[in-house]
């Protein structure tokens, strides 16, 4: 029993180490390329993770499987080019959040488009609540930095990074975009109820696997999506606004786009519709969505 006992300690100790030491090298990675003008620093930190860390990685073989599964049709030459351009868009992404000043600066004088924004005014001015959701495509702070621009109270739900040396960091480099922030788990899910209740705007992804979410349709095919927050929103009265910060061609700058509310219907139904609207975003601009995720995994 002392043996196993002290076995995993060392693991755990070593985990620790390990976790410890990539924190370390992340930091020092963006604070080498913080040195660098904005532009260059999203293009070299695309690169970097397109050209290095995803084959390490191994997600060129990921996004190869999921688009099999969903889009069968492409060309060997447009597998490719999604296959680099993902990563490069998550890496460009990365950077931006660690450059919060100079992203931000760059959002707030964007024209935001779509019928959202003056949906969200008249929430606001009715004192009712409203949801902002979009998914894992371009970069979706692009669109929190925008509607806090226009003067709301943006609140976002999080996950916690599995490396918990990193956490620290990252939490604070979103916070500097904007706050307040709601960590997943029963505490946060009760900050952002009464965040909810007390008329905010509520920022959430909803696009990953959800072992207890609904078989709702993407691509197609059943992608287990929770039902949580369309409940919420009917719950207490919030509209829901699906949005999304679209990357341009130069790299650098965005289109954000706030899509019409959701009409009322079951809590399924609505979150279908986001489904289909954020597939629709994908399908226009197929490099720009996680396509590293397992979004598809059978039950």
């Amino acid at each position: 029993m002392a043996r196993t006992s002290d076995t995993a300690r060392n693991t755990l100790a070593r985990d620790d180490m390990a976790a410890r030491a990539g924190a370390l090298a992340a930091r020092a990675l963006i604070a080498t390329l913080g040195m660098l003008p904005y532009s260059t620093r999203l293009a070299t930190a695309g690169w970097i993770a397109s050209r290095i860390v995803s084959p390490l990685a191994g997600y060129p073989r990921r996004i190869r499987e999921n688009l099999a599964q969903v889009r069968p049709d492409l060309s060997p030459s447009e597998v490719a080019q999604i296959i680099r351009a993902v990563p490069d868009n998550f890496g460009r992404t990365i950077a931006e959040l660690f450059s919060p000043a100079d992203f931000v600066a760059r959002i707030q004088s964007l024209t935001i488009e779509g019928k959202g924004l003056a949906a969200l005014e008249q929430a606001r001015a009715e004192g009712r609540p409203s949801m902002l959701v979009s998914g894992h495509f371009g970069n979706y702070d692009a669109g929190r930095a925008a509607v806090i621009a226009q003067g709301f109270r943006v609140g976002a739900l999080y996950r916690p990074l599995n490396n918990h040396a990193f956490n620290a960091a990252y939490v604070a480099t979103i916070s500097a975009i904007g706050t307040p922030l709601f960590e997943r788990g029963r505490r946060g899910m009760a900050e952002m109820i009464r965040f909810l209740k007390d008329g905010g705007t509520l920022a959430v992804l909803i696009d990953q696997h959800m072992g207890h979410g609904a078989p709702l349709k993407f691509f197609g095919r059943n992608a287990y999506t929770a039902t949580s927050m369309a409940e919420i929103a009917l719950k207490y009265g919030a509209i829901i606004v699906p949005f999304y910060g679209i990357r341009q061609p130069d790299g650098v700058s965005f289109r954000v786009v706030l899509e019409a509310p959701l009409a009322q219907d079951t809590p399924a139904a609505m979150t279908q519709a986001l489904n289909d609207s954020l597939e629709a975003q994908v399908r226009a601009h197929m490099g720009q969505w996680n396509w590293m995720h397992r979004r598809w995994k059978p039950m």
